[in-house]
C-alpha cells in the first residue's frame, strides 16, 4: 500500500494525495492490530516458505509461479497447508510451485472473452474494484501498465493476493483492503476501471457508475461485468429476498437497462461485448472451496431457474467510454 503512494503519489499532489495517504495509514493501523480472520490470515501468509521463483508465467490460463522442483518436501507441505488455510479460492486458477489451486471460477474463461476488447494497457493507470485475489490484475500486469490498483475488503481474498504477491513481487500491482466507497475521489485519473461482479450488490448502481465516470480521464474506459436478464425491454429484476442464495443482490438489469445506466452516468460508445450463461464448467465446487457453488444455487428440477425461481445467472460484459 505504502509503495503505491511512494511510486505514484506525486501524480495526485494538491488533489487526492492527502486523503489517500490517510486511508493507507488507517488500513496499515487496522492490519497491524487486526483481530479475527485478518489477524489469522496475516500469519498464514507470513508463515509461507520464503522461496524465489525461477519462473513466472502470467500468460497461461493459471497464474503460474515457480517450479515444483524448487521445493523440498517440508517446504511443499508448508506451502500447501498455507494455501489451503487461505480457502475459499474463488478466482483463479493459480499454480504455486507445482501446487495447482483449482479455484471455484475458471476465471480464464471470462478473461479470454474480455481481453480482445480491452484498450491498450501499456503504461495505463488501472483500477480494479472488488479485485478479489488479484487474478485479473496479474493477467493485466503482463501488458506493462503503469500500475494496476485493486480494492478488496474481504480478508480471505486480500490475503490470497498477498500470498501470490509474496512470490510474484510485481512492481506494478497493488491492492488496498478497502471498499470502493472508502477510496477518495480521484477525478480524471484512471485510464481503465474494472467493475466486475460488483454492481448488482449496489443499491444505487447509477451513482456508482457516475463516480467511476468522473474518475476516468477523458477517453478512458470502464469494463462492467454484471448479472443481467436477457432481453431489451428496459426492465430490472429486484429480488424479493435472495438471488441464487445471495442476500445482497439488488438490481439485475436487462441489456437495455444496463446500457441506459451507463448513458445516464455520462458514458458514450457503450458496447455489450459478451453475454454468457454461467455454466458448471465455469463455476463449480472444488477441493479449494468449502461452501456451495452453482449447482446448489439452481433449481435441481429446472436448472434454467435459481432455487428462488428467478432466471438462472447470465453475465454480460459492457465497455464504455468517459
Amino acid at each position: 500500500m505504502e509503495q503505491f503512494l511512494e511510486n505514484f503519489g506525486h501524480l495526485g499532489w494538491n488533489q487526492w494525495y492527502d486523503a489517500l495517504e490517510k486511508l493507507v495509514k488507517e488500513k496499515r493501523t487496522f492490519l497491524d492490530s487486526a483481530r479475527g480472520s485478518f489477524e489469522k490470515l496475516k500469519y498464514v501468509v507470513k508463515d509461507l516458505p520464503g522461496i524465489f521463483p525461477h519462473t513466472v508465467d502470467l500468460s497461461s490460463r493459471a497464474v503460474s509461479i515457480g517450479q515444483a522442483d524448487q521445493l523440498v518436501p517440508d517446504e511443499k507441505d508448508r506451502l500447501y497447508n498455507g494455501l489451503v488455510n487461505l480457502s475459499p479460492w474463488r478466482k483463479g486458477p493459480f499454480n504455486f510451485f507445482g501446487i495447482h489451486v483449482d479455484s471455484e471460477w475458471q476465471s480464464w474463461m471470462k478473461w479470454e472473452r474480455l481481453v480482445p476488447h480491452l484498450p491498450h494497457l501499456k503504461n495505463g493507470k488501472i483500477l480494479d474494484i472488488g479485485s478479489s485475489n488479484g487474478y485479473y490484475m496479474f493477467k493485466m500486469a503482463a501488458s506493462e501498465p503503469m500500475f494496476a490498483l485493486g480494492l478488496e475488503p474481504q480478508s480471505y481474498f486480500y490475503y490470497q493476493y498477498c500470498a501470490a504477491q509474496k512470490y510474484l513481487n510485481l512492481k506494478n500491482v497493488f491492492c488496498l483492503p478497502a471498499a470502493y466507497n472508502e477510496l477518495p475521489a480521484m477525478d480524471r485519473f484512471f485510464d481503465l476501471v474494472l467493475c466486475m461482479g460488483v454492481l448488482y450488490h449496489r443499491k444505487s448502481p447509477v451513482k456508482m457508475l457516475k463516480q467511476i465516470h468522473d474518475s476516468l480521464v477523458p477517453g478512458g474506459r470502464v469494463v462492467v461485468e454484471n448479472l443481467v436478464i436477457k432481453g431489451e425491454n428496459n426492465y430490472c429484476l429486484f429480488p424479493f429476498d435472495r438471488y441464487a442464495k445471495m442476500r445482497n443482490v439488488f438490481f439485475i438489469p436487462d441489456l437495455s437497462a444496463m446500457a441506459a445506466w451507463l448513458a445516464r452516468a455520462g458514458f458514450s460508445d457503450i458496447r455489450c461485448v459478451d453475454i454468457t450463461d454461467t455454466t458448471f464448467e465455469e463455476q463449480r465446487k472444488t477441493q479449494w472451496i468449502q461452501t456451495e457453488s452453482l449447482e446448489d444455487f439452481l433449481d435441481p428440477q429446472d436448472p434454467s431457474k435459481t432455487v428462488e425461481g428467478y432466471p438462472a445467472p447470465v453475465r454480460a460484459i459492457f465497455i464504455a467510454t468517459a
